[in-house]
C-alpha cells in the first residue's frame, strides 16, 4: 500500500522546488472563494436566503467572537480575518473530496500553514506598531525587563505553533481518511469523512479567533 496523503509533486523552477500541487490548489480554493462570494452578493436581500443565508450566518457567528477583543480595530482589520477564516475552510475541506490523488488540501503543505501564520504574526505587530509606533517594544520588558528573553521566545512560537497545529490537524485528517478506505472501504470511511469535514470548519474557526486573540493583546498592549 503506497501512501499519498502529505506527498507532493516537486517541480525544480527558478533554482527553487515547488510543491506544484499545492500551487494549483491554493488557484482553485481561491478561485471557489470568488464563486462562492459571487453568488452570495450579486443579488443581495433584506431577507437572505441560499448562498446569502449560510454567508451571513457564518460571518455573524465570528464577528461575534472578534469584536469585544479589537473593540474599535474590528472594521480594519475583519476583511482579512475573514478572508483567513473562508480560505483555511476552503483549503481544509479540498483534500476530503474524492479523487484519485488529484485533489489535496494546501494546509496539508506545511509552507502554506507557515504563510498563513507569518501574515497573521505580520498583521499583529504591524497594527502594534501602527498605535504605539517603535513604543509598542515596550510589551516585551513586561512584567520586568528579565523576561525579555522569554516573551521573545513567546512572540516567535506564536507562528510556529499556529502553523504545525493546523497542518498537523489536517495532514493526520487525510492519512485516516486514506488508510480506512484502504482498510474499510465501505461504511466507516464515511463517517470519519463526515467528522474530518467538522473538524476542516473547527481548525478554521480556531485559527482565525486565535489571530483574533493575538490582535486584541497587541492592541491592548500597544495603547498601555
Amino acid at each position: 500500500m503506497q501512501m499519498h496523503a502529505g506527498t507532493h509533486t516537486i517541480v525544480n523552477m527558478w533554482g527553487m522546488s515547488l510543491n506544484i500541487d499545492t500551487i494549483y490548489m491554493t488557484w482553485i480554493t481561491f478561485c471557489i472563494i470568488f464563486v462562492i462570494t459571487y453568488f452570495a452578493t450579486r443579488s443581495k436581500k433584506l431577507i437572505p436566503s441560499g448562498t446569502q443565508n449560510v454567508m451571513e450566518m457564518l460571518l455573524e457567528a465570528l464577528s461575534s467572537q472578534m469584536k469585544e477583543p479589537l473593540g474599535k480595530y474590528f472594521p480594519r482589520v475583519s476583511s482579512l480575518l475573514f478572508t483567513f477564516f473562508f480560505f483555511i475552510l476552503i483549503s481544509n475541506e479540498l483534500g476530503l473530496l474524492p479523487s484519485p490523488h488529484i485533489l489535496k488540501s494546501p494546509t496539508s503543505d506545511i509552507n502554506t500553514t507557515f504563510a498563513l501564520a507569518l501574515v497573521g504574526t505580520v498583521l499583529v505587530w504591524g497594527v502594534g506598531f501602527k498605535i504605539a509606533g517603535i513604543g509598542y517594544l515596550k510589551h516585551l520588558f513586561r512584567p520586568y525587563s528579565v523576561f525579555v528573553i522569554l516573551n521573545i521566545i513567546e512572540e516567535l512560537a506564536k507562528p510556529i505553533t499556529l502553523a504545525f497545529r493546523l497542518f498537523g490537524n489536517i495532514i493526520a485528517g487525510e492519512i485516516m481518511l486514506e488508510l480506512l478506505y484502504y482498510l474499510v472501504p465501505y461504511g466507516t470511511p464515511i463517517i470519519w469523512l463526515a467528522f474530518s469535514l467538522v473538524v476542516g470548519l473547527v481548525q478554521a474557526f480556531v485559527f482565525t479567533i486565535l489571530v483574533t486573540s493575538y490582535l486584541g493583546r497587541a492592541i491592548g498592549e500597544a495603547q498601555e
